[in-house]
């Protein structure tokens, strides 16, 4: 249990922890981004304005169906359909929000303070020379 404790004292799981909370709100700023500003212009563009109701039936529609003709519907009453508007839309919420934490971390790696270049594995050439130095003094 205590190494338990020290895993979660060194904050590296809080961090982790804070950037899951806001990774969440951010997508879901992202998906009413791109649901409710972007995909309905390209759905317009597309002749409709719902785009995510784009789909192809894979079999007819149940006789006992009696629901409206939209994707979610259809897809709760089981039919067999293939949804490429919806799966468009997700496409490119993900485009969106790859491309917006890229930036992110981009900038981020611009701020942050940059690591010391690690030290040399051997002695540098100064210290070699010094050494050729010392050693000729001596005798």
């Amino acid at each position: 249990m205590s190494g338990f404790k020290a895993f979660i004292a060194k904050g590296n799981i809080i961090d982790l922890a804070v950037a899951v909370i806001i990774g969440a709100a951010f997508a879901k700023i992202v998906a009413s981004l791109t649901d409710d500003i972007i995909m309905p212009v390209v759905g317009a563009i597309f002749g409709g304005l719902d785009f995510s109701n784009y789909y192809v039936l894979l079999k007819p529609v149940p006789a006992t169906y009696h629901g409206p003709m939209s994707y979610a519907a259809l897809k709760a009453a089981g039919v067999p359909m293939l949804g490429y508007g919806q799966f468009i839309t997700v496409a490119v919420s993900f485009v969106i929000l790859a491309f917006i934490i890229y930036m992110m971390v981009k900038y981020a790696m611009k701020i942050m303070p940059k690591k010391e270049a690690a030290a040399p594995a051997g002695p540098t050439e100064e210290i070699l020379l010094l050494r050729d130095i010392r050693d000729s003094l001596k005798k």
